[in-house]
This record gives C-alpha cells, structure tokens and sequence, in this order.
C-alpha cells in the first residue's frame, strides 16, 4: 500500500507562523494538540533525535502517523484553538482536566420589570446581572435562600408587563414572601431598592448594607413604627451570622484564585479557592491522571487554560504556585475574556504567600482522602477492559465502546438507543437516541439495521467533512472499538452485515440474558462466552446492558405516552392543549374523562358546552365502533 502522508515531506511545508498543530495516528484518531509561536520550528522537534524528549514525548512520536496544522494570527488566538481543540477531541497524550461541568450562577433580571433573582449556568448578554461562579449548586440554593428570607421579591415566571393584575397572587403573597406585584400595587422604587440592596450583598458589601439597614432600623424605631425596626433587626442579625462564617484571607478586596496542587504517584490533585471580596466563598478540587510524571508547570498550564475556558467568569488576580512558561498569552486571553487586566502571579511573601500554602495544603488533603479512589476506580476499570479483551481475544483494548438496544411494544413507537463507555465510564453526552422510521412492526431485527446504518453513515460523512476542513469534530465521527448489541447470534450477524456493507471493520459482540433477564455473557465469533460472575470484566458489561437497556427504554415509555395521550383527545375539535391540562387536573384520569357527563364536563375551567358536548360524543361513538 502507498504511503499517502510522507512526515519528511510534510515538515519542509511547515510555515513560520503561529498555529497549532494535531498530531494522528494510523486510524486517524488525535492523540495530541499543541500550539506554537513558530509552527515550522516546533513541530520538526518532535522528529529530531528523540533521546532528550521526555517519557511521554517519546512514546507519542511513536504512534504518530500524519499531522495537521492551522495558522492564526497570534499566540493568544493558538492558545484559545488549543484549549478548544483538547476540550473537544480529548487526545490521548494531552493533559485532561476531566470536568466538563457548567460552574452555577446567580442571575438578577435587572433587564425586566420587578427583577428576581435565579440559579443558572448559562450567562448571556441579555442586560442582567450575573454573580459567581459558585463552587456548587448548593451554596447558590443556600445564597438565594437567603436572599429571599431577607427581602419579599416575585419568584414566578410571569411576564408583568402583559399579565400584571390579571391572574390571582400565588401562595408566596399570602403568607409575606412576596410583595405580590403581578397585582400592580407594588411600588416600583421601593422593589428596586430591595434589588439594589441584594446586589449589593452579591458583591460582598455585606458590611455597608448591614450600615444601611441599621439607619432604617433606628430611622424607624423613631418614627415608632416597632414592626419595621424589628424587621431590620431580624436582617441584620442574618447578614451577622453569614459574615461569621465567612473567613476573611485577604485585606486585598478585589476577586482572586487561587490554584494549588499536590502530586501523588499516578494523579494529581489541584485545589482552587475562590476570594471574592477579601472572602473565601468557595473551593473545588480536580483530580488528574498523570502517568508520565508530567512538569508542575505544564500541568498547571494545561489545568487554567482548560478550567477557565469553561467559566464564564475570571477574576482580577489569579495566584499560582510557580511561574509557566506561557504565561504572557494566557495573561492576554484572560484579560480580553474578564474585559480588563487579568493578573497571573506567583506570591513570595507575605499573606499571599501564606494563603498558597493552605490552599497546597488542602490539595494535599484532598489528594490523601480522594486520589487513591480515583486511581483505584481507574485500575479497576483497566483492568474490566483488559479482561474484556482477552476473553474476546482482541488486538487492543476497547477503550470506546458504544451499545445498542431497541424497545418497542408491539411495534408501537419502536425506538434505538446508543450508549457510549470510554475507560470503562459512562459518557453520557455522547449518547444518541434513534426513532425507528423504516420499521412499522416489531422487527427488532430491521429496527437494529436501521440504527446502526444511521449512527455510521452519519459518522463517515462527518469524518469526510472534518477531512476537509468544512466542520469541526461531531457527535458521530469518533467510531469505537467495540460494538455491543443487546441480543444473541441473529443482532450480532446483522450489526456485522451492516458494518461490512460501509467497510467498517469494528468487533462486534452480542450481550445475551438468561430466563430470569440478568445478564449471562457475551455472544462473539457466533460462540458464547461466559465471565466469572465475580470478575470486573462481567461487572462492566452487565453494566453496560443495564444502561443500554435503561435509555432505551426511558424513550420508548416517553414516545408511547405522548402517543397514548394525543390519541386519545387530540382528535376532539375544540381540544387544546390547555383545555386538556384542565381536564386531567379536574379529572385526574382519563378513564374520568371518558364517564363524566356533559354536564360534568361543563364544570371544568375554560370548557364550553359545545365542546363538552362533542367530548363526550365522541368517546360514545369509540366505544360503539370497539363493540
């Protein structure tokens, strides 16, 4: 076979210009991205002698068969490709911050009238204010907690400016916890004072609202009114108690982070606290695999670039444990994302350099308690995959493993699912779901086809457009390897009849159940091939056919009960969808519906006669045609 990509050839093209650079091996999978200052000059050092590379380098070189590149303007624009490009592609030979979540934020509607305050985790530029990040969901429920404690604001939905005294106040209104101005007797000035004051605390200026309410309160207390100061007491007393639990770490007031880390044999365990204000408010660890004893540096650089690419907020002052090499562009990139200055810096001395030591101290902490753990559960899940390969006899570990089940009842709303494993762990953002379109029988056979044609059809074509540059990666373009098939010999012919048909050579294995459903082994080669039940192979594919199975089926239940439903009312003319609400809250159920009277009919909210009448009409004439 000629060799389409020459490397030799290949690196004499190299332009001296910033980019970055992807590295691939022989199926074409990105197994590392980096970025340059001089593409030429970078990457023609990883085919130089390779003796002074470290560790990693070295066995990377090895597995790489072909390389792209893509040139941008400047080092910041290649640091932002790169973060982007190692979020969404996961190579093998990078460094990976494996915590993909969305950090909560609080959200006050300034932008509308009578603004309240939310948990989110999308910040978008709609004119309201946003506070956070918050380290978790349950110190924003706390914050909001006590915000509403404090001061009677709307928590409903409503739109004020179309529907303002035209529904009845909700239960909040009656019992003080809301001013209730979707009846249009609350003073707009004196709302808006309230959210002046609770941004006020979300930006940490606890002590000059606390001065604040104290002047209403003795303001109050002089003009006799007992009931309002004893009110303001009752705030003050609250905002008291949060700020004593509150360590106050810097005399510094502006928003800081701090990133500490400690290093064990295989992992890596970082620790940020997040100062806002002066305050500790929160703190978050990750745990890292590091089984090429990567540089402290290069660890910490790969960990902020990847960390706060996926926050929409960046403090003032960022503190690390030691100078990075590319810490100039990830400086300028901060700043352009915060849009002002943004400092990296290494504290020497002082409080700063106090506080590093606690936070280093408590990634130690959290190494001991957590890392062993972590690395238990990813030595166990190795060796699932190794025990899975040899009982398969595979030539490498299945790494990605992708399952497939079908549910239907009778052939009602057939559906396919596709569940992914990688390292032996549920990924479920690459799961996929599938409504049978060509099957209108229980065919579970025809159903499977149908799924697994379009899940790879789909990934060839995303691999051929990624080939030339016309998309980025996709949900279908990484192909596993190994397909999984809920069923016995007959699924398994038919997945592999459909793979070779597209040219695929992917192992294909069946997962078979005994009388009683539970698992009992794996159908290969048209063999059976059972695993100890106690080995952590069996665990991982019992695993695996559970969720397979769960997904499936939590579709199919989801499909055939909007079926049910719309069949049942939906073809009555005058029958909405908030008519229907109404009917089953005073109904409960359907077979209520079809007793009732017309006049019973009549009864519910938003019912005329005339369609009560044709209601009921129609379930006679039903259940005349079923005789």
């Amino acid at each position: 076979m000629i060799k389409l990509f020459n490397i030799d050839e290949e690196l004499k093209k190299l332009p001296n210009k910033p980019g970055v650079y992807i590295m691939k091996d022989k199926d074409g999978d990105i197994i590392y991205v980096g970025k340059a200052v001089s593409l030429k000059n970078r990457v023609r050092q990883y085919f130089r002698t390779t003796e002074n590379h470290p560790p990693k380098v070295r066995v990377m070189v090895k597995h790489i068969e072909e390389f792209e590149y893509i040139i941008v303007d400047n080092e910041v624009e290649a640091l932002i490709l790169e973060a982007n490009l190692i979020k969404k592609h996961k190579p093998k030979y990078n460094i990976l911050l494996r915590d993909d979540k969305q950090y909560p934020y609080i959200k006050v509607t300034t932008n509308e009238k009578y603004p309240r305050v939310l948990k989110t985790r999308r910040v978008l530029k709609d004119g309201a204010k946003y506070f956070g990040p918050y380290p978790s969901a349950y110190a924003v429920n706390d914050t909001i907690d006590i915000i509403r404690n404090l001061y009677p604001i709307r928590t409903c939905n409503q739109n004020l400016e179309k529907n303002q005294g035209k529904t009845r106040p909700c239960l909040n209104y009656y019992i003080g916890r809301c001013l209730g101005p979707c009846q249009g007797n609350v003073d707009e000035k004196l709302y808006n004072s309230m959210i002046d004051e609770i941004i006020m605390f979300l930006n940490g200026k606890e002590d000059k609202l606390i001065k604040l309410i104290e002047e209403k309160m003795y303001k109050a207390s002089q003009e006799l009114d007992f009931e309002s100061a004893a009110k303001y007491r009752d705030q003050i007393n609250s905002l008291n108690t949060i700020l004593e639990k509150q360590k106050i770490v810097s005399s510094n007031l502006v928003d800081q982070d701090v990133i500490g880390m400690a290093k064990g044999v295989d992992e890596v365990c970082i620790q940020v606290f997040f100062i806002r204000a002066g305050k500790v408010v929160g703190r978050e660890h990750f745990i890292m695999s590091d089984i090429f004893n990567e540089a402290r540096k290069e660890i910490l650089s790969s960990f902020i670039k990847q960390f706060y690419l996926g926050t929409a907020y960046v403090p003032k002052e960022i503190f690390i444990e030691e100078e990075i090499d590319d810490i100039e562009p990830i400086s300028r990139w901060l700043s352009e994302k915060r849009g002002s200055k943004v400092t990296i810096r290494v504290p020497k001395r002082g409080e700063k350099s106090q506080l590093m030591e606690m936070v280093k101290k408590n990634a130690m902490d959290m190494l001991n308690q957590y890392g062993d753990k972590f690395l238990r559960k990813q030595r166990e899940n190795e060796r699932a995959l190794e025990e899975l390969r040899q009982a398969l006899d595979l030539e490498n570990i299945p790494n990605r493993i992708e399952a497939y089940d079908i549910s239907n009842t009778s052939g009602i709303s057939p559906v396919g699912s596709m569940i992914v494993f990688e390292q032996g762990e549920a990924k479920k953002s690459d799961y996929r779901r599938f409504k049978i379109k060509s099957v209108d029988t229980p065919d579970d056979y025809k159903s499977m086809a149908e799924v697994l044609n379009r899940r790879f059809i789909r990934g060839l074509k995303e691999k051929e457009l990624i080939k030339e540059n016309r998309i980025k990666i996709k949900g279908f373009s990484t192909f596993p390897d190994l397909v999984m098939v809920d069923g016995g010999k007959g699924q398994v012919n038919i997945a592999i009849g459909v793979l070779k048909e597209l040219g695929l050579n992917i192992p294909v294995c069946g997962l078979v159940k005994d009388d009683f459903h539970n698992t009992r082994g794996i159908i290969y080669n048209n063999e059976e091939i059972n695993l100890d039940e106690d080995s952590l192979g069996f665990k991982l594919i019992y695993k695996i056919q559970e969720e397979a199975h769960r997904f499936a089926i939590s579709y199919h239940r989801s499909l055939r009960s909007k079926k049910m439903f719309k069949s049942e009312l939906d073809d009555v003319k005058g029958i909405g969808e908030k008519r229907k609400k109404e009917l089953f809250k005073h109904f409960h159920t359907i077979d209520n519906i079809k007793s009732a009277s017309i006049e019973e009919l009549t009864n519910v909210k938003g019912m005329n006669r005339r369609v009560a009448k044709d209601l009921y009409n129609h379930f006679r004439k039903k259940e005349a045609q079923d005789d």
